[in-house]
């Protein structure tokens, strides 16, 4: 069985149209990791982004020194921001940034959407959003007198447009949700949760997350009004690369974020007493962004630009039905559940199995090469990067686990 499952695994690799971008990965050559499965908690790096990030240290920033900042750097959030926008986001230019992590841009974003909305007193949020998510709303509510109303979803699934219809009035002031739910893979149906917020009158932030690289994005045509997202899972940022910020047009003349920094200053180096916001989305900015952190997603965004994001959701689907069918044949037998939505149509880039040994396995997987994630109480995350997982990785990492299950 398993000489037959490895060589149906060559054949689909020796079929994806995708296959030749995994050779342009750091580590993708390397024996001792046998199957990378956790590219949606932190991605590979791309050889492009080593070369480039070497070359930065040596001639921007080792010849240029501070020259560089009036040269390229001062603007390089807003460059890379509408680069962002354009290649993944579905989104016009003027309306994104780079900068700060995901915690800090989301607490920006969320303090400024209630501003929008005085007298509501409401901001509504499920239970199974990422535990960051969660706290900034609490934290939020508790300083601003307001109520978290919450959503109680499916954890094998997500928030339905019915939900949270359930939950919207004329209270609600913001809604936050996760595109894709980071533990079971749900994808939300974005442009009708944008829909029924806006009928209640309120805002809708996105979590992009876990979708943003391996799902196409709208945000435009959702008409989607604030999103949040990390750049170090399928965009191959880097660990703690920055988050980026997306702030509808048509909310930035009354926008404004609470963390009131130099560079986010109208004329910055005026130096000039008392903030003034700039104009549009270089408001979002507070201090000096993070250069360094910001120069390996260009590499990945070229990347996804060059193949097309049809191609990375379509290998994404094949690569997460490939991995349930195994489960289904290998692991189901051995008591595991598949905690994902069955329906490609309505799953992210990643999904999720239960068994009560995961969390005693999980050690074993990683100590012969094989590298999935642990989500308590009970989960085993696979994580299927498009560009940069192969079918061969995903039959090595399913017949791993159902070894150490029946060892």
């Amino acid at each position: 069985m398993t000489t037959a499952l490895l060589a149906r695994a060559a054949e689909l690799d020796a079929r994806d149209p995708l296959r030749a971008c995994r050779d342009l990965f750091v580590g993708s050559d390397d024996p001792a990791v046998i199957a990378y499965l956790d590219g949606n908690s932190l991605g590979r790096p791309l050889r492009a982004s080593a070369e480039r990030i070497g070359s930065f240290v040596t001639d921007a920033w080792g010849g240029r020194l501070i020259r560089g900042w009036d040269e390229q750097w001062f603007d390089l959030p807003i460059t890379i921001g509408d680069m962002l926008a354009d290649t993944v986001l579905g989104a016009a230019p003027g309306q994104t940034t780079i900068g700060d992590s995901t915690t800090v841009l989301l607490y920006k974003l969320a303090r400024g959407a209630i501003t929008l909305r005085p007298g509501r007193t409401e901001i509504v949020v499920d239970r199974d959003n990422f535990p960051t998510d969660r706290y900034i709303l609490e934290s939020i509510a508790q300083d601003h007198d307001l109520t978290l109303r919450w959503i109680e979803p499916d954890p094998r699934g997500g928030v339905g447009v019915e939900e949270l219809s359930a939950v919207v009035s004329e209270r609600t002031a913001l809604v936050v949700l996760g595109h894709v739910a980071f533990r079971s893979g749900y994808l939300l149906d974005a442009a009708g949760a944008a829909r029924v917020t806006h009928d209640a009158g309120a805002l809708l932030l996105l979590d992009l997350c876990h979708s943003v690289g391996s799902v196409p994005l709208e945000l435009d045509s959702w008409a989607v009004d604030l999103a949040v997202g990390c750049t170090y899972k399928y965009l191959n940022g880097g660990p703690g690369s920055p988050a980026f910020a997306y702030v509808r047009a048509e909310h930035q003349d009354r926008f404004r974020q609470p963390v009131w920094g130099w560079m986010g200053r109208e004329q910055p180096f005026e130096m000039a007493q008392g903030y003034r916001p700039a104009q549009g989305i270089r408001q979002m900015i507070s201090g000096t962004p993070p250069i360094l952190g910001m120069l390996a997603i260009q590499d990945t965004l070229a990347l996804i630009g060059a193949v097309g994001m049809a191609a990375v959701r379509a290998k994404s689907i094949a690569l997460t039905e490939y991995s349930l069918d195994l489960v289904r044949e290998l692991l189901a037998p051995l008591g595991v559940e598949i905690g994902s939505p069955q329906d490609p149509a309505r799953r992210g880039g990643h999904v999720i199995i239960d068994h009560p040994r995961f969390a005693e396995i999980t050690g074993k997987l990683w100590s012969r090469g094989v590298i999935p994630d642990f989500r308590p109480p009970r989960g085993l995350r696979i994580g299927l990067s498009p560009l940069s997982t192969s079918f061969g990785e995903v039959a090595a990492g399913i017949l791993a686990i159902r070894d150490e299950l029946i060892a």
